[in-house]
Order: structure tokens, then sequence, then C-alpha cells
């Protein structure tokens, strides 16, 4: 047999996995089928979670849009007048970078009297605000004019985004040690039930503030969701079908915000999207008696018994034949692992840190830098010109081709040459987009779209790379520290919308600008493509430094 690919990482062969539980395991799992029975009804399980978890990190986009509105003129407008009227031409000043009208501002009128709606009686030069006397473009109900947040309180907007995303960052790592403690299944069960309830809380928020704090407490329960289901779909099958199943699982994603967007255009009501989508998900709960639990968890929590009845009744479903002597060596070999890492367990971070620094800070700032662009152009897609809905679903939908290039350009021009060319493809559509007028939407929604694809796959390539950098005795340690840089771009990901008040071009430059700079320190890292997984931190700092000493070798001979 041949030896086992780590993670969804790549194909190539890894020492570390030669002694472990997934030796005897991935055999078990290639006769029991790839893609049998079993494995198609686990994931039919877990794609509504993740479709439910993209809804969920995505919806608050909508909620806090700004709706589109204008002064209300007290000496041409009545009960019926609508956002587009004639004399809005003389009455309301433009926004010189869109051509917009002004939405917080009116020009003051010589004479306030209701039968002077004439060009003459108001001073081009002066210019007064109008409080929260406004007439609205589109019949939408967002948590702005439900909650009177305009012009000078749309900072309230993007809080929202930025305390959402903390509260994903307190329930990601509550949400690791719970699911190393009690099992994948029960967290995603019950971090989505939780998620659903206190969405459908928040969608009768009497106030601002009540929808901020439940909006808090949602996140909490969902930062667990996504990286939970990601490991439930890569072990559910062997070494063999990882990257199948690595490329697969996130394109659902994709298809959550499809549908939320869908739901938004459909149905403008802040509180009806969140009735809508979070209701069906209280079925979360159900997958406790649903969804079987991780072999590998089982295994790596000493519960051989109930790892052994999973693999009997996967057998079966597949109707395949597993022998009971197979099974009871894997389970002597997972003790012998457990026994042998409990006498092994160090912790050599403080190592890494001395031995490669800069990879270690050039990891972090890439981490930064593809979350905020990632999240920014999410974020900032309901800005550009044109249907803010269907702008955000051509995002998501550019997203599904991603995933599935992603697999064909790691194993074609390696990792460091993968990410550098997107991370700069990304930059470059980005930055081109500044010099493009509104006019020419389709252009400019197009370089929007590319540079939107260029960054999910850089993304997913990070999570390759950062994977294959590090060593095994600190990988997990060293990924968080990376990613806990990258839930910093997304905090600040929400205040990028708020540039685009004062220049709406500020988004894009700051979006080029960083994909650019990570682009070129991608080219800092070492090349893993068929490079063996290091087990230690002196094997890691040695990447890199051995493929130069063969290209040595190979050109003196």
């Amino acid at each position: 047999m041949t030896e086992v690919e780590n993670g969804c990482a790549n194909g190539t062969s890894t020492p570390e996995n030669k002694d472990s539980d997934s030796s005897g395991l991935d055999s078990i799992l290639l006769r029991i089928g790839q893609f049998g029975k079993f494995q198609i009804r686990s994931y039919g399980l877990i794609i509504p979670p993740m479709i439910f978890n993209a809804y969920l990190m995505c919806v608050y986009i909508f909620l806090t849009g700004s709706v589109v509105h204008r002064c209300r003129v007290p000496e041409c407008d009545g009960p019926n007048s609508t956002y587009d009227e004639p004399w809005t031409e003389f009455s309301i000043p433009t926004m010189k970078s869109s051509g917009d009208l002004d939405k917080c501002n009116r020009f003051v009128p010589y004479n306030r009297s209701s039968d002077m709606c004439f060009a003459d009686n108001y001073d081009q030069n002066s210019k007064e605000g109008c409080g929260i006397d406004f007439i609205f473009r589109d019949k939408e109900l967002y948590i702005s004019n439900d909650f009177d947040i305009y012009c000078l309180d749309e900072w309230k907007l993007s809080l929202v985004g930025t305390v959402s995303v903390a509260g994903q960052l307190v329930g990601s790592p509550l949400g690791g040690l719970f699911s190393d403690r009690f099992g994948r299944r029960s967290m995603v069960a019950i971090g989505g039930f939780t998620s659903a309830v206190f969405g459908i809380i928040r969608s009768f928020s009497p106030s601002y503030y009540m929808f901020l704090i439940l909006g808090f407490l949602e996140n909490v329960g969902s930062g667990i969701i996504y990286a939970t289901l990601f490991i439930i779909g890569v072990e559910l099958v062997s070494h063999r079908a990882r990257v199948l199943s690595c490329s697969i699982l996130p394109m659902f994603f994709s298809v959550g915000e499809i549908l939320l967007a869908i739901i938004a255009k459909s149905v403008p009501n802040w509180r009806w999207i969140l009735r809508i989508g979070y209701t069906p998900a209280l079925a979360h709960i159900a997958l406790i008696w649903l969804l079987p639990e991780s072999v590998r968890w089982l295994l790596s929590r000493g519960d051989e018994k109930k790892a052994a009845e999973v693999l009997r009744n996967a057998a079966k479903m597949n109707k395949r034949k597993v022998s009971e002597a197979t099974i009871e060596k894997l389970i002597l070999e997972n003790r012998y692992k457990l026994e042998k890492e409990n006498l092994t367990t160090q912790f050599p971070i403080t190592k890494a840190f001395k031995t490669f620094p800069w990879r270690i800070i050039n990891c972090s700032i890439c981490w930064f830098s593809n979350v905020l662009v990632y999240h920014g152009l999410n974020l900032n897609s309901v800005l550009l010109g044109g249907n803010k809905y269907d702008s955000f679903m051509y995002l998501a939908l550019v997203e599904i081709p991603a995933y599935g290039l992603l697999s064909l350009t790691l194993n074609r021009i390696g990792r460091r040459f993968s990410l550098f060319g997107c991370l700069l493809i990304c930059g470059i559509c980005l930055g081109t987009t500044i010099f493009i007028s509104k006019e020419f939407y389709v252009l400019q929604l197009s370089l929007f779209l590319v540079g939107k694809m260029a960054i999910t796959i850089s993304f997913q390539c990070l999570y390759f790379y950062t994977s294959e950098i590090f060593p095994t005795n600190c990988r997990n340690g060293l990924l968080s520290l990376c990613s806990m840089f990258g839930r910093i771009g997304s905090m600040v990901a929400p205040q990028t919308v708020l540039l685009a008040k004062f220049n709406e071009s500020a988004p894009a430059i700051l979006f080029s600008i960083c994909a650019l700079v990570a682009g070129f320190l991608a080219l800092l890292f070492p090349e893993t493509t068929d490079v063996i997984l290091p087990s230690t931190v002196d094997e890691a700092g040695e990447i890199g430094h051995k493929m130069l000493d063969v290209k040595d070798k190979q050109g003196a001979s």
C-alpha cells in the first residue's frame, strides 16, 4: 500500500503517517469504498450545515447595507413623492465621485414656503443637513432605516461586521477545544443549533444594541462550524480522496452565499432574511443522532469500541466486507500510537521562533492580507455599480470553479508560484478597477470577479501551504497563530466600507496594495511541492536548503 498523505495538503508520502493510525485506517477505508452509500449519506448530512454556515457568516453584509436615500425637500416633495423627481436637479447636491444624489444634504432655500419649488430659490453654494427626514429609492427594510442609522452614524453599520467576526474569534478556539473533547458531530450540532436560536431571536430585536449583542453571541456558536465540517469531510475518506474532498466541500459554502443573495433580493427585509435562513438551521441538533462520529476522533480518544462499530456499519452500508482480524489489528496499532504519543509529546514552538522567525512573520502577514482582501471584496461588492444582489451572487459563483482549479494549480506550478501568481493577478485586477468609470460596469465587474477568483484560490492555497512549511510537532500551534492574524484581517474588513464614504476607490486601492505586497512576500517562502512534510523544527528549517543543494549537484553533474 502507498504511504499516506497528510490531510489535504498533497499526495506525497509522509513518514510521520507511517506509524500513525492512518496506515491501518486508510487501508480499511479503501476496502470499505471511497464514495459508497455510507460516505454519500454522511456528506449529505454535512452539506446543509456548510450552506448554513455561509449564510450565517455573510448575512450581515445585507443586513447592514446602507439604503439609498435623499433628503426630503419640504418646498417640493409631497406625501407621494419618489426618489427621482425633477426638482432634485436644483435642490439636492450630487456627489462628484459617483454622480449620485447626496444622501445627507440639500441646498439651503432662500424662502421656505411650500410654493417656492423653483431653481432660483436655492443657494447652490450653501448646504444643510436634513436629520432623518429622507425619501428612499427602494422598498427595503434593513437596520439602517429600521433603527435610523444614517450619515454620520453609519459607522455603526460597519461595527456590526467587526463585532460578528469578534464573536467568531472567541468561538473558534473554544470550539476547537470542545470538539477535541466532545467530538466533531456534537460541536456542529450544538454550534449550528445555538447560532440558529440566537439568529431567530435577533430578528425580533427592538434596538440596535440588542441586535449587536445577539450578533456576537450568534457568531460565537458559528465560529466552530466551518473548520469542524471540513475536518469531518476529510476524515470520511482515505488519503487517495482527500484532495477531492477538500475541493468539493467548500463549493457548498459558495452555494450558501448564492442562496443568501437570492433570498435577500426576493425578501429585502432584514428580519425575514434572518427568519427564513435560520429557522431550517434548527435541524442541526438532529445531527447528534443522524451523523456518525469521526472514526479518527474516536480512535484518538481511545474509544475503539465505537470506532469499530462505525467501521462495521460503513462496510455493511457499502456492501463490503472487513474482517474482525483487520479491525483488531487497527485497535492494537492505535493503542501503541497513543502510548507512544503520551511519552514523546513536546511543545517546541519556542525553538521554531528561533529557527525561522521570518517565515512565521511572513505567514502571518499573508494570512492577514488574504483574509482582509477575501472578506473585503464580499463586503464591498454591494458598492459596485449595478444591482448589489447580483454583484454579490457573481462573486460567490466564481468561487466554485476556483476551488476546482486549486488542485490543478498546486500540482502544476507549485505552492509558492501559485500563491504569488494568484495574489499578483488579484492585485492587478483590483488596481485596474480604480481607473474604470462606473459607466463601464461590465468591465469593472469582470475585473472584480477575476480578482475574487484569484484571492479564493490564494486563500485555499495558503491553508495547504501553512500545513507544509511548519513541522508536525508544532504545526497546529503555528497554524493557529497565523490564522489569528487572518481573523484580525476579517475584523478590519468591515471598516473598509467606511473608506468608500470618503473615496469610492479607497477600498480597491487598499486591497490591491495588500494583495501585491503579500504576493511578493510569498516568493520568500520555500517551495514544498513533492517535499516530505517535516516532523521536527530542524527538518522544517532545512526546507528549501535541501532543494538548493540538489539543484547545485545536478548542475555540477
